[in-house]
């Protein structure tokens, strides 16, 4: 359970520091051909038909993946946390059924409202806010980055968050949103802080976050599961914050943030002398090394959504957890 272990078949997390800083952007002025720095220049991260195209692109891919069971058809198309937790999903399914997903019903997202950065640098990245078939009557959250001019748009965070859940973003008269920095000062928590500080929170609890599903709520269903005669279970929360897990955030018309980041978790059962762990499904033994004789530790990624204000404890709004990983010993 290193603090240096990242999650199962990482990808790319170090692409964003790879990037040349070279990048340029090309556009036609009246009085010529003027050269634009995207490192330099603050600009929109995509325009509206970009976003939209990216949206469909991510979809189509999702839907092959899923059918096939195969985590290479979506590959370009997911990054981060939601690559980490959609490959080993798709690994997991491949192993129980090598024919492919015999449920596979179509993601259908409609309804997409995109709010769209000015930034300088990279990545660049914009939120789609869609309808979904599936979820309920959740909306679907999707931030894609792109990290430079030549780079396929990649999913990076998917969340899930109740109607009438959402802020409204601060935008410019163009309907341009701000990005927050991550070392921002003038919210609760710098968005860069968040990561470690709910880690935090989930083994220490504290005022930092507000209660709420999965804050307290969670904090309290741990500790039952641990309590459980024959079985115990720990649990350890880990921070993840670098490359293409870095937080992302869109400032608020009050003054907030709405702040995407990820995390890891580690829950570890051990059966008492004499008794056993519960067997676990399918999809948890296709991901499984070792034998489970007497412990079984599995391992998650969890991207999450959360209102940072500007004064006031921090609420989650929204999170997708996935396994990655697990061992049996």
């Amino acid at each position: 359970m290193s603090q240096d272990r990242g999650p199962r078949r990482p990808r790319r997390l170090e692409k964003f520091a790879l990037i040349s800083a070279s990048a340029t952007a090309l556009s036609l002025a009246a009085s010529g051909c003027v050269v634009v720095h995207g490192e330099r220049e603050v600009l929109p991260s995509a325009t509206r038909a970009e976003a939209a195209k990216a949206l469909e692109e991510f979809t189509t891919a999702y839907n092959e993946a899923d059918k096939a069971y195969d985590a290479g058809l979506d590959a370009e198309h997911t990054t981060g946390a939601l690559a980490a937790i959609d490959s080993a999903r798709l690994e997991a399914g491949a192993a129980n059924h090598p024919d492919g997903n015999p449920s596979h019903t179509p993601l259908e997202l409609t309804d997409a409202r995109f709010t769209i950065p000015k930034k300088a640098g990279w990545p660049r990245w914009f939120l789609a806010d869609t309808k979904a078939n599936k979820g309920g009557n959740t909306r679907w959250l999707l931030v894609f980055t792109r990290s430079g001019l030549e780079e396929t748009w990649e999913a990076a965070y998917l969340t899930l968050v109740a109607p009438g859940k959402m802020p409204e973003f601060k935008t410019d008269a163009d309907g341009w949103a701000e990005a927050v920095p991550a070392n921002a000062a003038d919210v609760s928590v710098p968005p860069a802080g968040l990561s470690k500080g709910y880690a935090t929170y989930l083994r220490d609890g504290g005022t930092a976050f507000a209660d709420g599903t999965h804050t307290s709520a969670w904090r309290a269903q741990r500790e039952k599961r641990s309590s459980r005669p024959g079985l115990a279970t720990q649990y350890i929360d880990e921070p993840l914050t670098n490359g293409d897990y870095a937080p992302l955030a869109l400032r608020t018309k009050d003054g907030g943030a709405l702040v995407f980041f990820t995390t890891r978790h580690f829950e570890k059962q051990t059966a008492a002398r004499g008794a056993s762990v519960p067997t676990p499904n399918k999809d948890v033994l296709a991901l499984t090394d070792g034998e489970i004789k007497q412990s079984l530790t599995m391992e998650f990624v969890s991207n999450e959504v959360a209102l940072d204000p500007a004064d006031g404890p921090v609420s989650v709004l929204g999170r997708v957890q996935g396994l990655t990983s697990a061992k049996g010993e």
